[in-house]
This record gives structure tokens, sequence and C-alpha cells, in this order.
């Protein structure tokens, strides 16, 4: 549907994208994830058509973007984009959410139909009428997505939609997005900082570092099977062990790190040699016993050296000789086990939920 190739943009002596390729097809939902200042509005502002690339291409259906000003216009047409913070003009909401229609010159008929299915999809039925300007942060930006998706653009462009908005509002503008792209193949590419939203509503997530597109895939493969340590970091991985893998028996890793020998599902059956080993924290189970447990091959003993309660979450630290693991528990879980700073325990992870990374 849309595809980018080698996009990179300087701002003088600053590389603020360097060279990205992707592509987004039909219906896809996309999601941009990674640090602030690491390119993500940029690249939104580039394929949107808002900038121009200093060097790469930009192709909407397989046919380039032209470089005259009409036939850029006409591509334009079909695009719509919703920044982080709603614009709002002056008028009432059905007059921001026809916006579009009526510069486009639509009939009267066709604007009334599609105003009032937006309003449905953005659930302000009966706010039609109101002046757009008194509308709260959230309602506001349920009409800015209105108004950009009125015009049935075939590609729609959102740049952290639902940053600092309440629960509610996040809801409904997450259907919405839904709906878009699977009721009317609408083709979707999402910044955002929000991972669980990442993870809930896009079908492939690239993410993001100092300007490079380090990693495209399933929301799967970004959470658990990170391709650099940067990722593993940002993508919330606190366990990461440098190491070395000094033997692959049927596609299990043998890997040790400062005495330690753990055990991880590996590709290359021919790597040997430095490597890191990453564990989601909540693939990290504690114990208090040392025996053998057939559905987790790895295990580590040491003392909890720290306790961090996050919600309904808990955080705890194991100092295991010269190695850290960090496990993500639930509070009734600890509660249960009744878990101290400087109380001995086993952590505990199996070999199919620790990735290797061989990128250092």
């Amino acid at each position: 549907m849309i595809t980018g190739t080698s996009l990179s943009k300087t701002y003088g002596d600053r590389t603020a994208l360097d060279e990205i390729s992707l592509s987004v097809q039909k219906g896809e939902i996309v999601g941009i994830i990674g640090p602030s200042g690491s390119g993500k509005s940029t690249l939104l502002r580039l394929l949107d058509l808002i900038e121009t690339p200093t060097t790469g291409t930009i192709a909407l259906d397989g046919v380039p973007v032209p470089t005259g000003r009409h036939g850029r216009l006409q591509v334009i047409r079909q695009m719509g984009m919703v920044f982080q913070r709603p614009a709002v003009f002056s008028g009432t909401v059905s007059e921001n959410i026809s916006a579009g229609l009526r510069f486009r010159g639509e009939e009267k008929e066709v604007i009334d139909k599609e105003v009032k299915r937006m309003l449905g999809l953005i659930r302000l039925e009966g706010y039609g009428d109101r002046i757009a300007s008194t509308l709260s942060g959230g309602e506001l930006q349920r009409v800015a997505i209105a108004r950009a998706a009125v015009t049935r653009p075939v590609v729609l462009f959102m740049d952290e939609p639902t940053a600092n908005l309440d629960p509610h509002s996040t809801a409904v503008i997450e259907d919405m997005i839904h709906h878009l792209a699977t009721e009317e193949e609408t083709t979707i590419l999402l910044a955002t900082h929000d991972m669980v939203q990442g993870q809930r509503l896009c079908d492939r997530i690239g993410v993001m570092i100092d300007g490079r597109l380090v990693q495209t895939g399933t929301p799967d493969e970004i959470f658990s099977s990170p391709a650099t340590p940067a990722v593993a970091t940002f993508t919330g991985i606190d366990n990461l062990l440098n190491g070395y893998i000094e033997a692959v028996t049927d596609g299990i890793a043998d890997f040790v790190v400062a005495g330690h020998h753990l055990q991880a599902i590996i590709v290359s059956d021919r790597y040997r040699g430095p490597a890191i080993l990453s564990i989601r924290p909540e693939e990290v189970t504690l114990t208090f016993d040392q025996g053998s447990d057939g559905s987790a091959r790895n295990q580590m003993s040491g003392t909890i050296s720290r306790i961090l309660p996050l919600g309904p979450l808990v955080r705890v630290t194991v100092d295991c000789d010269a190695v850290q693991v960090t496990a993500l528990i639930t509070r009734a879980s600890n509660e249960e086990m009744h878990l101290t700073v400087g109380r001995v325990v086993t952590a505990r992870f199996k070999a199919s939920a620790a990735h290797i990374i061989l990128e250092l």
C-alpha cells in the first residue's frame, strides 16, 4: 500500500532519519515505537508528505509519489493525519468533522450522513451542534480522528493519538482504529509510546533507535525476541546477561555466564562465542527449593536485593553471585510467599523463554 525506501532526513548537521525502509500493506496496522527523539514523528511526516526526505523515495500502491504540485496533491488527498495535540477549528463539532468533505465539495446529504457515522464511531452521538472548543481533551482528540477519517483515506497516520488521555477516550480511540483497519481496510501507521497499546492493536511493530529502524516484526517477535540489546532494554527486558555460547546441541545452546550454565533455544547450530541472554522478567518464577523442575531447565539461587511494587505487580531483583536476575510477579504471589529483602530464593525460567542476542 505505502512504501518508503531508503528514507533519510537531515536538519543541518543533525541526522533525524537514517536510511529507513518500510512497507505497510492494505488494512494493516503498523506501530512505530521508540524513545523520544528517535525519529518516529519525522518518519510519519515524511510518509504523509508534510515534509520532503533528504534522500529516498515514497510510493503509494507501487506508484512513486510525483514531484509536481498537482500530482503530489492527488496523493495527499488519499491520506489522513492525526497529531498528538488535536487542532480544533472554530464552530461546532459537526463543522469540524465535516471540514474535509466540505473542502472537497461534497453534497450536504453525503456530509450529514458521514458526520453521523463518525459521531457514532467516536461515541459522541448528540454532540454535533456543540461548540468544539468546549469539549474535553479526550473528546477533542476523538473529533480530530473523525475529521481525518471521514474522507475515507486509504492511509491514516497517527502520532501518539492517545497520549495523556483518560482510559475511556483511549478505549474509544483504540476501538475506532481497529474498526477502520478491519471493517474499512484503512492502512494505519501509528507512532506510540504505549507499548501495551502496540501489542493490543498492531499487526506489526517497528522499533526506532537514534533515527534508525532497528527491528520490525510481530508484537511477539519484538517483545520476546529482540534483535539488539537496545531493543530489549526499550521493551522492558531487565535481564540481559553477558556471557558466551559454549556448545549447541539439537537447537539448544549451552550459555555460560559467571559460572552458571543456562540453556536457551538458538537458531544457529554453528555459532560459538560471546552473546547476550535476554529473559523477560515476567518469564522468571521464584521458589524456595533448589530441586529440579522439568518445565524450567534454568535455575539460579540467590538473595533478594530489592522489592519494588508496581501496582498489581511486584518487581523482585535477585543477586545470584555475579549475576542479577529480575522477576515480575503478582502482588498476591509476593504476599503469599512473604518475600523480603535478604531472603534466599531460586529464580527459574524455561529454555524457550530465554532469547539469545548475537548482535552485541
